[in-house]
């Protein structure tokens, strides 16, 4: 599969304020990739705002709260097509108290576009979201350095912010290719067109970059992972005993014949056929959700992986993990939570905390971790109940990553990533 033709998630991030909501909106604009009704509405909400022009920041934050707040809250999903690529934009907040939301929307980007204020640079913020971006594997990062029509479309303030973001990701050794474009997505210099008032800058506008880059986590060149979600039975006169087990294909193709491993069992089996809409498929690869027969009768069940058995998971009750804290109410030690990974739940509990990291000097702090604050992030060690099927998150983010749940209210209070 061409990697044009691929489907690109990408998310933003930044400091409040720093203009993602509007630079989305600049970027929708200038592609013509709104629809009528919606550039309408949002005309028609700038007019009676007493607005001279369009709100463009308005075309991602949906929630009233976000309209009257001038903030976006939740993570706002866009989609947008040009001639090279199919998008999907996760608009995500900028404000500390909703990072929580924009774990959500990054753990399954390509890339993110993080933005600088060209008055302001590098923000706490700033460097909180691109840990995260490295934590969760994402190997593009997209620095727009926003707002340059505010220092008069300065080169020297550029070239200072983008080797001011070099050095700290440098520190960070980030294992990502960083794209710094210097924008406004006010007026849309370096969005989608070429800006007439910076040419010094000579590289490609943010759609170029977006429409260009190449993400080299292609799912399909992964070893086979299928977490069994559910077990599809009918009883028809083509089919008298039809089991088939369904889920989405996390990573790797699998064809009719393939060998399969069943986890944790360690059962074998083969692949007989591959259904999906009514079909039989000669192959189905990651992210396909399908459902597949197999040629001898095992047993499996939901939370059941598949996995080629050539290339096998891991299945372990210590885990070592990097976990953000999402709670509002703060870690405390003893507590069993639910660890729901892929289709699977297990009971857990965090063994141990090691360090919590220090988001601004990126120090390992290994004093003060008898306790854990929202937006917190530390390395820690988990014991779960029964074995969890996994590969190290930095290999499959699929089956590398995991949520932990507070039985009491259903709520989530951690993401977190298997180490290898």
């Amino acid at each position: 599969m061409s990697i044009n033709n691929k489907l690109f998630r990408f998310t933003t991030a930044g400091n409040v304020d720093d203009g993602k909501s509007t630079l989305i909106g600049r970027l929708l604009y200038d592609s013509k990739s709104l629809f009528e009704d919606q550039l309408e509405a949002v005309e028609h909400t700038s007019r009676r705002k007493g607005l001279k022009g369009i709100d463009l920041a308005m075309f991602t934050d949906g929630l009233r709260d976000e309209r009257e707040q001038g903030i976006t809250i939740d993570v706002a999903y866009r989609y947008f097509t040009t001639e090279k690529r199919k998008f999907i934009i996760a608009d995500t907040p900028g404000h500390i108290e909703y990072t929580r939301n924009m774990i959500t929307g990054a753990s399954t980007a390509d890339a993110v576009l993080i933005l600088l204020d060209a008055r302001n640079g590098i923000s706490e913020q700033t460097r909180r979201h691109t840990f995260i971006a490295q934590l969760l594997n994402i190997r593009q990062i997209i620095v727009c350095v926003n707002k340059m029509d505010l220092v008069d479309y300065s080169e020297t303030v550029f070239q200072k912010l983008s080797a001011d973001f070099q050095a700290f990701s440098n520190n960070l050794q980030l294992n990502t290719t960083i794209h710094l474009v210097p924008t406004s997505a006010l007026n849309g210099d370096n969005v989608v067109n070429h800006s007439t008032h910076m040419e010094w800058y000579n590289g490609p506008s943010l759609l170029e970059v977006l429409e260009t880059i190449n993400t080299s986590d292609d799912l399909a060149t992964l070893p086979f992972r299928f977490p069994v979600q559910t077990i599809l039975r009918r009883q028809t006169e083509e089919y008298p005993d039809f089991r088939a087990y369904a889920g989405r294909i996390d990573s790797g193709v699998i064809y009719p014949g393939s060998e399969l491993t069943v986890f944790p069992s360690g059962q074998t089996t083969r692949v007989k056929a591959i259904h999906f809409n009514g079909k039989q498929l000669e192959s189905a690869y990651a992210p396909m959700s399908v459902s597949i027969t197999t040629e001898n009768d095992v047993d499996i069940s939901r939370g059941d992986l598949l996995a080629d058995p050539n290339a096998s998971p891991q299945s372990l009750n210590q885990l070592s993990v990097m976990l953000c804290w999402l709670g509002n109410q703060e870690f405390k030690s003893g507590i069993k939570y639910l660890l729901k990974h892929t289709t699977n739940e297990v009971t857990a509990v965090i063994s141990h905390l090691d360090y919590k990291l220090d988001i601004n000097t990126l120090n390992q702090d290994t004093q003060q971790i008898d306790s854990l604050r929202k937006n917190e992030i530390c390395k820690a060690q988990i014991t779960t109940n029964s074995p969890v099927t996994c590969d190290p998150y930095n290999v499959n983010r699929g089956t590398g990553s995991f949520i932990l749940i507070d039985p009491a209210n259903n709520e989530t209070i951690a993401a977190g990533m298997i180490r290898s």
